[in-house]
């Protein structure tokens, strides 16, 4: 029985790997404080419940759909790759790719990708017609964007469309009619923060790979002088919107979320920048990808005080 359990504790943790459910637990922070600062308040328990379950079975089900979508690509990236053992310890439980590289079946994974789809779907559908309709276009433009690796580097705007339908689909959740200027503003805040810290920097570290395998990104089309000072004015731009965004939410205590704004933007975006530009390796992009991921976790942290303070 305890074997039994082990291997499928094991095959779990591969499934876990499909969906880089370190990176999505982190994404889930997105969509909560764009939530958050529409409503300026804690929204019905209820709400929060179908919205957490819902948020992550939606990011679980994209991630994996990466993988599902550019099985074949990824099966040529990883060839020239030592296969990476089974491993199930802290370090290495979530390996690269585990469908490409066969520890899982092709047929698990489209499951696996379907089962938090259909979850996602009905539990979007309880919060709001249109918190559906936002998923199925996600699950569309992530396909798409994956069909295009080796077409076009302006992929990368469906890329921040994508990054941005979870905190669009959490707003209308908490609001059927949400501001549009306030939705605009969150939409370039989150795409700027997709493009400098997250997209580019991991195009940047694969650079040489996506050239080998005649990708179009950013970086290898315009070289990484020009990646680097899109990187620049990117997060820039994100840091400044991510201060003005307060002032189109009905969120009190905004002196508290401009603070709490400024020093997560410090931190998890502007130093990360600064060592990054200082480093002059294209290689350190990883850091800068890795801490500026922590930027939403900031920002809802920020707005989760300022809503408790209200209380108080």
């Amino acid at each position: 029985m305890s074997m039994q359990l082990s291997a499928r504790s094991q095959q779990l943790r591969l499934f876990l790997a499909l969906s880089r459910t370190p990176h999505l637990l982190i994404d889930l922070a997105t969509p909560m404080a764009a939530a958050l600062l529409c409503l300026g308040q804690f929204p019905p328990v209820s709400t929060v419940l179908i919205g957490m379950i819902t948020v992550f079975a939606g990011y679980t089900c994209i991630y994996a759909l990466n993988d599902v979508t550019d099985y074949q690509l990824d099966r040529k990236r990883m060839g020239v790759l030592p296969k990476e053992p089974v491993c199930f310890d802290l370090d290495c439980m979530f390996v690269r790719h585990p469908l490409a590289q066969g520890l899982i079946s092709y047929a698990g994974g489209v499951a696996w990708t379907g089962f938090w789809g259909i979850i996602a779907l009905t539990g979007a559908a309880l919060l709001h017609p249109v918190c559906a309709v936002i998923f199925v276009i996600g699950a569309i433009l992530e396909v798409i964007y994956c069909k295009l690796y080796q077409f076009s580097q302006w992929k990368i705007l469906i890329a921040a469309t994508v990054k941005n339908l979870g905190a669009l689909a959490a707003i209308f959740a908490v609001n059927p009619e949400p501001s549009p200027q306030f939705v605009i503003v969150v939409f370039i805040w989150i795409a700027l923060w997709e493009v400098g810290g997250q997209n580019i920097p991991n195009d940047l570290v694969d650079m040489q790979e996506d050239s080998r395998l005649s990708a179009k990104t950013i970086p290898v089309v315009y070289g990484s002088s020009v990646s680097i000072v899109i990187i620049l004015i990117a997060l820039i731009a994100s840091f400044v919107l991510g201060l003005g965004v307060v002032f189109l939410s009905p969120l009190n205590q905004k002196g508290i979320y401009l603070l709490g704004a400024i020093l997560s933007g410090v931190f998890f975006l502007l130093f990360p920048l600064k060592r990054f530009l200082a480093a002059k390796d294209t290689s350190k992009a990883i850091n800068l990808f890795n801490q500026a991921s922590l930027y939403p976790l900031g920002i809802l942290t920020t707005t989760v005080l300022c809503i408790l303070v209200q209380y108080i």
